[in-house]
């Protein structure tokens, strides 16, 4: 029950949302390497099929890519501005990239590598991310054929909620869902309202 509430939550979220540009972005959280949080912009790419595991794409050079090898505890926040609603989502992160031995993440990876724009997925193939820029002159344009499958610093993290803290500031309404494991081994999600 958990999980289709804080879902259904978010997918009205979106939905009343929709005409905002920045209604797919969220930021993510982790664990530096130095101990100290972590954060940045990320893109919302939709929900892994028949689950609520939320689906990031991003690069394998990035400094998040090494800080999740170290703890892959992650948070999203979510901040919709027409609506007043603020998503806090916990989870651990799986790192998919063209390494992965799991053929069923692979075909995820290009799923996800297909649904993006040219555009988006020209972007893996500038230089390295954060290293020092060495060409002052403008970008150069780069060719990629929309045919074929994501390049090697393509890399798709995959989200699996443990527990979100729900806030609608029009309502003064806070909900908090936790998982747990039943004695199946099957998810089940509770929710408790709590002061806002």
């Amino acid at each position: 029950m958990g999980s289709i509430a804080w879902k259904q939550l978010l997918l009205n979220a979106l939905e009343s949302n929709t005409h905002l540009k920045h209604v797919s972005y969220m930021q993510l959280a982790t664990v530096g390497t130095n101990g100290k949080p972590s954060n940045r912009t990320v893109v919302f790419r939709g929900f892994q099929d028949n689950t609520d595991n939320i689906l990031i794409n991003t690069d394998t050079r990035t400094r998040k890519i090494e800080e999740l090898k170290l703890c892959s505890s992650a948070e999203i926040c979510w901040y919709f501005t027409d609506s007043w609603e603020q998503f806090r989502i916990n989870g651990h992160v799986d790192i998919i990239d063209g390494t992965n031995p799991d053929p069923l993440k692979l075909q995820q990876r290009e799923k996800s590598w297909f649904a993006s724009s040219l555009r988006s997925r020209s972007q893996y193939l500038w230089p390295n991310p954060g290293l020092p820029c060495l060409n002052e002159q403008a970008q150069i344009e780069i060719m990629l054929d929309p045919s074929v499958g994501p390049v090697d610093a393509f890399c798709l993290l995959v989200l699996e909620p443990d527990q979100v803290d729900y806030l609608n500031l029009k309502s003064n309404q806070r909900l908090t869902f936790r998982s747990s494991l039943t004695d199946a081994a099957n998810k089940s999600w509770i929710v408790e309202r709590v002061n806002p």
